[in-house]
């Protein structure tokens, strides 16, 4: 079952540098946020000052080269320094009672084109993450229930990102409808099992926590916290200010979430703003589609970096 379009319109009552291996945060060149990207090196990106500003793109219906159509006018940097391919799915093999990674048609077309739809971002040093959604058959983050199963499932994920020539794997644990088709409801284990195991596999790649559902609360089990094994956490409710509830410095944090062409421009600033002035280290937008939104992106980029947004088509 392909993911649905996407509408993440939420609200809130809905409710670096590279000395230490995964220290990331304020980005000193654009990009700049984990491992080098895979294939030839990028080209030399202009230099920027600020936090990571993150894009996730709704590749059912929009193209991952729309986050490398933004600049800076003061400086010629990215305006986004991570896009997010949104999404792949967890789903569950009812036969073999497994849960297996899912690619619908439109991811598995990004995938499978990845020299002229990832490699082009990753030239400009924009990390391309792979986004991994439930999928209403029962399989989620949280219901592993073995450490083998989850290892398993950490496996095919690294894989993927291998494979493929990706810069990490974001988590999102949605839509999982944990019982659906038989399978177990959440445990206390199995996040931090599938967080273990894949950051063992990808020592030097982005792992990322949209920061809700059963999952995003357990990351604690048997001694083990894996808070630490994520490189960004950001508050899953667009339109709104939230600190995520995870043990990361502020410079792996972003509470600003903004849908781009539905947030107002207003509270666009206003988020980008606060971002700045209490000193957290990420941006997070989401729904960055075809259109000319150089004003939207002008409004984060104006207070995070002291510029306006260029775009070019």
């Amino acid at each position: 079952m392909s993911n649905p379009v996407r509408t993440r319109v939420r609200t809130a009552a809905l409710a670096l540098s590279a000395a230490a291996a995964l220290a990331l945060g304020t980005t000193t060149t654009t990009g700049a946020t984990a491992a080098p990207a895979p294939g030839p090196a990028p080209a030399s990106a202009a230099a920027k000052q600020g936090p990571t500003s993150v894009a996730y793109i709704e590749v059912n219906n929009h193209s991952m080269l729309n986050a490398g159509k933004y600049t800076l006018a003061d400086g010629g940097g990215n305006a986004f320094d991570v896009a997010v391919i949104f999404a792949a799915n967890i789903n569950y093999d009812t036969g073999a009672k497994k849960a297996y990674l899912h690619f619908n048609e439109n991811v598995q077309r990004v995938l499978d084109n990845a020299a002229t739809e990832i490699r082009p971002l990753q030239q400009k040093g924009i990390k391309v993450v792979l986004s991994v959604l439930g999928n209403h058959q029962g399989a989620g983050f949280a219901n592993f229930t073995s450490q083998q199963t989850a290892s398993a499932f950490a496996k095919e994920m690294s894989e993927a990102v291998a494979k493929y020539g990706l810069d990490g794997i974001d988590f999102d644990d949605e839509y999982a409808e944990y019982g659906q088709n038989g399978t177990a409801q959440p445990n206390d284990s199995s996040f931090v099992h599938l967080v273990t195991a894949l950051r063992a596999n990808m020592p030097n790649k982005i792992i990322s926590l949209y920061n809700i559902g059963p999952a995003a609360s357990r990351l604690s089990y048997g001694g083990v916290d894996v808070s630490s094994k994520f490189d960004y956490a950001w508050n899953p409710y667009y339109g709104t200010w939230q600190v995520p509830g995870i043990g990361l410095p502020k410079s792996r944090l972003s509470p600003a979430a903004v849908e781009i062409g539905r947030t107002s421009p207003s509270t666009v600033a206003s988020f980008a703003r606060r971002t700045v002035d209490e000193g957290y280290g990420v941006y997070l937008t989401y729904n960055l589609d075809g259109s000319d939104r150089t004003a939207e992106v002008s409004a984060f980029t104006r207070e995070l970096y002291g510029s306006d947004a260029v775009y070019t088509p």
